[in-house]
């Protein structure tokens, strides 16, 4: 399909900056079918039935934005994806004035030499020393807040806690699974009153979720690889659950991306550990979901592709209209929607 049928105007108002406080208090727009509810996030016990599950990321985001120098030159890198303990495939700015062979220092006692420059342009990273690159992060590493964001302000010591979901265990994400921001201890307790069951997975995020689709046709378009695992109980669980006539509901596209990479032909959920580069568009046939809980996405992004893949493209383009009229927040810190698939 061509890219520029997934575009809309978006009013720069409607980005928002920081999230809702409390998390739960943000709107979530429901679309049932091709009916649109405007409704809120606390509303979500009442929109699903007693026996679904809702299946979230524990991924855990790392401070891997990163400023440095190789001599005077000023060097950024957003790490994207673990290679090994002491590797990382990363985006550089600046790159024209890095070279493979030389070292960048990023402050804090943190070096790291580019070892590899990759046929997209990012890099193999080797960082120095022997302590776990996540501990250097921590010394030398920033949130790395989409640019959306990021352009519109500096990171703060707020971002530390906003950009992360109560859910995280697994260190290892470059971007937060946003849908499960909107999640509260208290929400959980609703859901579970309910009769609605959760589970973990993990999928680590990659800054290459931001990168624009540069080609005309979606066909032409290359998606980055991210590591995921399916734990073989939770797989079981999650199988037993559409057994029974419940609902797998995936909050945030990464945990909807990562089940329909393990889900074989017949629907069922195998185990799963690996890298998955799936890239999903209108015509897709889902096997391992039933609806989706996201947050509202980039025009012509493969994010919104997605949804639009799940709901159909002139629903999506309807539903994101009536969101853009009403003033629903967009982006990483904005609103839910909860898309539920007629069938």
């Amino acid at each position: 399909m061509r890219v520029d049928a997934f575009d809309f105007e978006l009013p720069n108002e409607r980005i928002a900056l920081r999230p809702a406080r409390p998390r739960d208090a943000a709107r979530m727009l429901v679309v049932d079918g091709g009916k649109v509810v405007d409704a809120g996030v606390s509303d979500l016990p009442s929109w699903l039935r007693p026996g679904d599950c809702l299946v979230f990321n524990d991924t855990r985001v790392i401070p891997a934005q990163l400023e440095g120098r190789r001599g005077e030159a000023k060097i950024g890198a957003t790490l994207h994806k673990r290679i090994d303990l002491r590797r990382w495939q990363a985006f550089v700015r600046n790159a024209k004035r890095l070279r493979v062979g030389e070292t960048v220092a990023f402050g804090a006692g943190v070096e790291a030499l580019a070892e590899e420059r990759l046929a997209d342009g990012s890099f193999i990273l080797a960082f120095s020393g022997n302590e776990p690159v996540e501990v250097l992060l921590e010394r030398a590493g920033t949130m790395p807040l989409p640019p959306y964001i990021a352009g519109k302000r500096a990171t703060d010591a707020d971002d530390r806690a906003d950009y992360q979901t109560m859910f995280a265990r697994e260190d290892g994400a470059v971007a937060a699974p946003t849908a499960a921001l909107h999640f509260t201890p208290d929400l959980l307790a609703a859901l579970t009153a309910a009769g609605i069951a959760s589970e973990t997975l993990t999928l680590h995020v990659g800054a290459g979720t931001f990168l624009p689709v540069k080609a005309e046709d979606t066909e032409d378009h290359v998606m980055h690889a991210e590591w995921g695992r399916i734990e073989a109980e939770t797989a079981a669980r999650l199988n037993a659950v559409r057994a029974a006539g419940g609902r797998v509901i995936a909050v945030g596209t990464t945990s909807l991306r990562l089940l329909e990479s393990a889900a074989k032909d017949d629907g069922t959920i195998a185990p799963f550990a690996g890298d998955t580069s799936i890239f999903i568009t209108p015509g897709y046939r889902f096997r391992a979901i039933d609806g989706l809980m996201t947050n509202f996405h980039l025009p012509r992004s493969t994010l919104f592709m997605l949804v639009s893949a799940l709901m159909g493209l002139d629903v999506m383009q309807s539903a994101y209209a009536h969101a853009i009229e009403e003033g629903y927040r967009f982006y990483s810190y904005g609103d839910a929607s909860l898309l539920l698939p007629e069938g």
